[in-house]
This record gives C-alpha cells, structure tokens and sequence, in this order.
C-alpha cells in the first residue's frame, strides 16, 4: 500500500510541480511520470525496510 501511496503522490506532486512552473499537459505527464516512479521506488524500499524489521 506504501508504494501505490508513493505512485500516486508522486504523480500528483509532479503534476502540480510543472503546471506552477508554467509546464503544458506533456510536461505535466512527464513530470508526474517522473515523480511517481522516484516516490514509489522509495515507497518499495520503505516497505521492504518495514517488513524486515518486523520480522525480525
């Protein structure tokens, strides 16, 4: 669940990101294509940091 909250975060902040700096709708995708695979990679290695602690 971290990771598909990291994606869709990332998405919208990166979409928010370029239309504040002035960005059209390609820049925006990309921006929020951008953001959304960099927070759910961090949200991946969260969950995974999470797990193994627990477990041990």
């Amino acid at each position: 669940m971290i990771v598909l909250a990291g994606l869709a975060f990332g998405a919208l902040f990166g979409a928010m990101l370029a239309k504040k700096r002035g960005g059209k709708g390609l820049d925006m995708a990309q921006y929020a294509a951008g953001f959304g695979i960099a927070f759910g990679l961090l949200g991946m290695f969260l969950t995974i940091f999470i797990e193994r602690m627990l477990v041990s």
